[in-house]
């Protein structure tokens, strides 16, 4: 007689053991649990996420190192990767000033903090200054300056992305310069450092649902559910726009690919829900430059565009400063005019590529902002201290996937994307094994049905 199938505690035991998109949606479930029914406990939890995002982080500067490196010197061109370099800030920028345009038509349409008659001198402004650390945006002169290393290991170090994006372009146009019969033995060495690190993130990948439950826990925990009843037109309205961007960006990235961002979300579930479920997208980037490697970007289009974005294409970023612009204005009955609202976009547009790495760079954005308008309290940027951290999922979900678009895009536009593998590594004709991405399982084969 045939066996019986299994039952179903069994299938949900299995699929728990083997799928780590389900074990980190029951890790969120089970941190909402907790953060609403023992918000003392839930908060407790926070150094779970914390310690995951310190792992990942670790690895980060190397691999990116690697990634570059190996593409630089694999594609053989130099001038090729600065075309890549140059497109990716094109699109970068029409992307983002785009988002920056869409939150503020948004927000006068719906005015999400009219109504609300705020008294600004009866705001804690010091509250910002504790979020803050008292620190600032760099200027643009300053950002060029901390992007150009002043000591390789202290780049590695400081763990700051652009810095070891300038090594690695330097490393790689010295190989290409030297020729790998002169240093044979460098880009196999690179390329198995990189292995070692794609290894390492996949056992610190089995600590996802921990990480993920502890960051919710505390949310959920610290937040607790009030504030969305206090701004819940601010909230619906910043992830209604971003929602909208992400359709648009997906109208883009089958206009200029032909490949699909739904199929793109159902292929990198587990790394987005990840992102959402502790709030950084930093804990995804190497698995998400794992991941596009795979589905036929190629490495030196992966190793620039993707961790550049980090830095200059801030997608959800740009939607939230926009709209919190307009509801800080219109919380304290301050009605900007055109002039000065096409003033508030050219601000957040210089704003916006200084602000990852630093600590509350959205308060530190929105007070330079204020500060040029002249007409908003620079105190009134404390109304958002309650809502920042709810916007978090909108931010980072965003900022990935447009990113990772613009690494299909980018790659497209530079003839670096192997699109007849994509499409079947979208449609899981090709799946994606998490060790190494030299591994593959192709469909059909070894009987797997």
């Amino acid at each position: 007689m045939p066996s019986s199938a299994p039952s179903l505690p069994r299938r949900v035991l299995r699929t728990l053991r083997l799928s780590l998109f389900a074990q980190v949606a029951c890790a969120l479930a089970l941190g909402i649990l907790v953060g609403t029914l023992w918000p003392e406990a839930g908060t407790a939890a926070q150094p779970l996420g914390d310690g995951f995002v310190r792992l990942i982080r670790a690895l980060i500067s190397p691999l990116v190192f690697c990634v570059v490196v190996f593409g630089i010197t694999k594609a053989g061109d130099l001038k090729a990767f600065g075309r890549i370099g140059v497109k990716a800030l094109i699109w970068f920028e029409v992307a983002t000033t785009f988002a920056l345009f869409l939150g503020l038509v948004a927000g006068n349409l719906v005015a999400p903090g009219a109504g609300m008659n705020v008294d600004p001198t009866r705001l804690d402004a010091s509250a910002v200054d504790e979020k803050t650390g008292g620190g600032s945006l760099p200027s643009t002169s300053e950002f060029i300056l901390h992007s150009l290393p002043d000591s390789a290991v202290g780049a590695f170090a400081e763990n700051s992305l652009l810095q070891v994006l300038v090594l690695a372009c330097l490393v790689g146009a010295a190989l290409l310069h030297l020729g790998l019969s002169r240093v044979p033995a460098i880009l196999p060495a690179i390329e198995q450092v990189q292995e070692i690190v794609f290894t390492i993130v996949g056992f610190i990948m089995k600590l996802a649902p921990l990480a993920v439950f502890g960051a919710t826990a505390h949310l959920v925990g610290q937040y607790g559910v009030g504030v969305m009843t206090t701004y819940g037109k601010l909230i619906g309205v910043c992830y209604a726009v971003a929602l909208l961007f992400l359709l648009l960006l997906a109208a883009a990235l089958k206009a200029v690919t032909g490949l699909s961002l739904w199929k793109f979300l159902r292929y990198t579930r587990e790394e987005m829900l990840l992102a959402l479920g502790t709030a950084s997208s930093e804990t995804v980037m190497p698995r998400m430059m794992q991941k596009l490697r795979h589905a036929g970007c190629r490495d030196d289009a992966v190793g620039l565009v993707l961790p550049t974005g980090y830095s200059f294409n801030l997608d959800g970023a740009s939607i939230y400063l926009s709209v919190a612009t307009l509801f800080i204005a219109q919380a304290v009955g301050v009605d900007l005019t055109l002039s000065q609202q096409l003033t508030v976009v050219l601000v957040l547009m210089l704003t916006s590529k200084g602000m990852a790495g630093v600590p509350g760079s959205a308060f530190l954005a929105l007070s330079a902002t204020a500060s040029s308008l002249g007409v908003i309290p620079a105190g009134a940027v404390a109304l958002l201290l309650g809502v920042d951290r709810i916007m978090d999922s909108m931010r980072v979900a965003t900022n990935l996937l447009g990113n990772c678009v613009a690494v299909f895009a980018v790659s497209r536009w530079e003839g670096a994307l192997d699109t007849a593998r994509a499409r079947k590594v979208l449609n899981q004709e090709i799946t994606f094994v998490a060790e190494t991405d030299a591994e593959e399982t192709v469909r059909g084969e070894a009987g797997v049905a």
